[in-house]
């Protein structure tokens, strides 16, 4: 049970810096598809909804074809460590903040942009009031984006290697142990990401400003 401080606070570390990545990434995104009118914008939302299903195990197979040695960007040296963990969470996760994020700004730029615009603002001076507006909806984007992170097994098992003191997390030590009948350290871990869970949805209640 020495292990179970580390592989925790590993975990966290990884998701939540994965899911830092994915915000930067998708918010973006978000408002673009959102706000913006441009060729091929069609598309583009119908790759980003359809990635929202994106199997783990083929994003993991993907990277690590990618990073092995013979990849085309194996020279990083990031197969098997967290950063491997963290490139595999952030592919999953980004599809899942953007597509969120884009409903709940569109829905508020519906609501109001006819009379922001009458008011006098673009576009990209409306953005930051529409985003404060839809904080209870990016809050839930963000929230969906960790939930992904922080519960994934198959990709960051094939990258990471489940490495004991390296990059073992959650997930993939409770996959482990359940094999080998520990379920003592299983349970307990499983115990921490409901938790974790949790406080996360709290969390987002409250920026949501959706308390009771």
């Amino acid at each position: 049970m020495g292990e179970f401080l580390p592989i925790v606070l590993r975990s966290l570390a990884v998701s939540l810096s994965a899911t830092a990545c994915a915000t930067v990434l998708g918010l973006p995104l978000a408002a673009i598809l959102a706000l913006g009118r441009w060729p091929g914008r069609p598309l583009v939302l119908v790759m980003v909804h359809s990635l929202l299903g994106l199997p783990p195990v083929v994003v993991g197979l993907v990277l690590y074809l990618l990073l092995s040695r013979g990849g085309a960007f194996g020279g990083l040296g990031w197969l098997y460590t967290p950063e491997a963990m963290v490139l595999a969470q952030t592919v999953l996760a980004t599809p899942i903040i953007a597509a969120l994020a884009h409903r709940a700004i569109e829905a508020r730029w519906h609501d109001y942009g006819r009379a922001l615009q009458a008011s006098g603002a673009s576009r990209l001076r409306a953005l930051p009031h529409l985003m404060r507006m839809a904080k209870g909806g990016i809050a839930t984007a963000l929230l969906a984006g960790f939930g992904r992170t922080v519960s994934e097994v198959g990709a960051v098992l094939i990258v990471g290697g489940n490495i004991a003191g390296v990059t073992r997390t959650m997930t993939t030590t409770i996959t482990l142990e359940t094999g080998k009948g520990n379920f003592d350290l299983a349970l307990a871990l499983g115990l921490v990401l409901v938790g974790i869970s949790i406080t996360a949805s709290a969390v987002v209640l409250i920026i949501g400003g959706e308390r009771q």
